[in-house]
């Protein structure tokens, strides 16, 4: 089918946009040599490199013509998510090896978890976590010892992270490995019921405990529809995961055959084989519009306006919230899940999962089929399910012809809204981001009161005292890249989900983060400019009126402008504990907005002839002499 001419003029606007940049970042990944680099480590480089191999991977890595894998993990066993890539080194190496390849882990990354630190010090270095990551990754790899990777992550910045890091060395293929999702647990509905009942003072942190333990329960990636899981579905229409990995539960068969079989595929692309897939000529706008489709069409996090911003940046591409804005458009919304729904991703991906909904965005012309992936030819194919055969053995099938749960995941022709899940609006006060795709019509429109909060936590504290409005906007500030690191507010949530249910109308106004599993309160967020870089935001007072209309676009402060100018904006709030902070102060002097991607590294392609030229000279020893 063709394509959607709207998807076709947007992507055609940004590679236009883009073509400064990209032509830089595809010259710099061109200029290094397609051959082993280790053929140019000098003898005493290259013995550093396999001196703890045991004496097979020695003998084959002497030599230049045995593909060495690098690995590069996320793992740690304190998050769930993380902690089945405990045996993946070991698979990965075992399949390498009877391929005839090697593998070494190349380096890990630090991975953090945004559920345990949401409402705490900690969070404050979450954001720059990522750019931490993309450094971590660009050290991995810099040993000039591998002619493929593998990246085994899966959460919240750890994904983006670890694809800008591996785009720095786009001249190398790669394939993303995930870990998959926990069985469930109770469901997110009831897990919800009692945090909202919890943050009204209505049930005790025991009960509360007991329902998150039930909820988080087992290895494996949270089950609802949050940031960790957008990022997995958003590779998977990239074409950077294998075809229906991201939501295989982990410990099963079908898990370790997807492990063994990206393993392959990151020889069979590799730069030494005849089908050299390099991971920054597979990342063009093609390609990042394809993800930004699919976000849209699953109601996906919002957090990815920002991350997303900055791996496309990565790969010199340029895109904004503008063009999201157009997407979010004409592309449907297909699925419901928490907290859009009542699914989680388990039963998503039962219903039929991401190759369904591939599919029907290819079959409507609202997806690039012509793109090259890690896997196939085009990304037709991964509209087809994997699964294992009677011996064990992974293929994949046929696509999925129709969902099996309804409720969950619906085809273009009886989409949940005609329209994607995100929405920008703009007015005085700046531009920002409003997810909609949990929110009824009639909640999609707020007129009033501002209470005006410096401290998530302060609107528990006034609710307690009974000082809040009956209907109002929460006007949190100082919650930007540049103040504080822009923290995730999800400890807010609950609270105004609690209000809103008693039939208050309540709405969100903040230059902060919100999580992926939020979006059921109406709600403004990642506002640019922030109120720490002389945003409007800083002079709102308490009681002023404020519109938010997520259907017509519009942010706006209802006070003369001659008022506002005259009013002297408020002082940042003072910094938080330090618990690391103060580490990351170079990082908030220099990060950009959130609408830029919030980068606090430069992602500028430089000009790499000269080291390109070192590159192809011929290794020395440590002596000087040709090795």
């Amino acid at each position: 089918m063709n394509t959607h001419p709207r998807l076709e003029a947007i992507t055609r606007r940004i590679r236009e946009r883009s073509a400064p940049l990209r032509a830089r970042y595809l010259e710099a990944i061109a200029a290094v040599p397609r051959e082993p680099a280790r053929k140019h480590l000098s003898c005493g480089n290259l013995a550093h490199g396999f001196a703890a191999g045991d004496a097979e991977s020695k003998l084959r890595l002497r030599g230049n013509a045995t593909p060495n894998l690098g690995i590069v993990s996320a793992y740690n066993d304190m998050l769930s998510a993380h902690q089945p890539f405990e045996g993946y080194p070991a698979l990965i190496r075992e399949t390498a090896r009877a391929a005839g390849a090697t593998a070494q882990v190349a380096g890990g990354v630090p991975a953090m978890c945004d559920g345990i630190t949401q409402g705490q010090a900690g969070m404050e270095l979450s954001l720059f976590s990522r750019d931490v990551i993309a450094q971590a990754t660009a050290v991995a790899l810099s040993h000039a010892m591998f002619d493929s990777a593998v990246y085994l992550g899966v959460c919240d910045k750890i994904v983006p992270g670890m694809l800008i890091g591996a785009l720095s060395f786009g001249h190398l293929p790669a394939v993303f490995v995930p870990a998959g999702p926990m069985p469930s647990g109770i469901s997110n509905q009831a897990k919800a019921k009692v945090r909202e009942r919890y943050a009204a003072g209505e049930a005790t942190r025991e009960e509360l405990l007991e329902a998150e333990a039930a909820s988080y329960h087992a290895p494996g990636t949270c089950t609802f529809y949050g940031t960790a899981n957008s990022n997995q579905l958003l590779l998977e229409a990239m074409g950077l995961l294998l075809p229906g990995a991201a939501f295989v539960n982990p410990g099963t068969p079908l898990r370790a055959a997807l492990t063994r079989a990206a393993t392959l595929r990151a020889i069979a692309i590799g730069t030494l084989g005849d089908d050299c897939r390099p991971l920054g000529t597979l990342v063009d706008e093609r390609a990042i519009v394809n993800a930004l489709a699919v976000l849209l069409a699953t109601g996906g996090s919002t957090n990815h306006s920002i991350h997303w911003v900055a791996v496309a940046r990565a790969a010199g591409i340029v895109i904004d919230w503008d063009d999201l804005h157009e997407l979010s458009g004409i592309v449907p919304l297909l699925v419901r899940m928490y907290p859009n729904g009542d699914a989680d991703v388990n039963r998503f991906d039962a219903a039929g999962g991401i190759g369904f909904v591939i599919r029907e965005l290819l079959d409507a012309g609202l997806l690039h089929e012509d793109v090259r992936t890690v896997f196939g030819e085009s990304l037709r194919d991964y509209t087809r399910r994997p699964a294992l055969d009677g011996q064990g053995r992974l293929h994949w099938g046929e696509p999925v012809a129709a969902s099996g749960d309804a409720a969950v995941l619906r085809g273009v022709g009886d989409a949940f809204e005609p329209h994607g899940g995100l929405r920008r609006v703009q007015g005085n006060l700046g531009r920002a981001l409003v997810k909609i795709a949990a929110l009824k019509p009639e909640q999609r429109r707020i007129r009033a009161p501002a209470v005006v909060l410096h401290d998530q936590h302060e609107l528990g504290r006034r609710h307690r005292a009974g000082t809040l409005p009956q209907d109002f906007v929460a006007v949190l500030r100082f919650q930007g890249p540049h103040a504080n690191g822009m923290p995730e507010l999800h400890s807010l949530t609950p609270l105004l989900g609690f209000l809103q249910n008693q039939g208050r109308r309540v709405a969100l106004v903040t230059d902060g983060r919100l999580s992926g599993a939020s979006g059921k309160t109406l709600s403004a967020i990642h506002l640019t400019p922030e109120a720490a870089r002389g945003g409007l935001l800083a002079r709102v007072h308490e009681g002023d009126t404020v519109l938010l209309d997520a259907e017509a676009g519009v942010l706006s402060l209802e006070v003369d402008a001659a008022a506002l100018a005259a009013r002297a904006p408020a002082p940042r709030p003072p910094g938080g504990c330090d618990v690391g902070r103060r580490l990351f102060g170079h990082s908030r002097a220099q990060v950009l907005d959130a609408e830029h991607g919030a980068l606090s590294i430069s992602l500028e392609p430089e000009d790499c002839s000269h080291d390109a030229d070192a590159l192809r000279a011929p290794a020395a020893s440590a002596s000087g002499a040709h090795a």
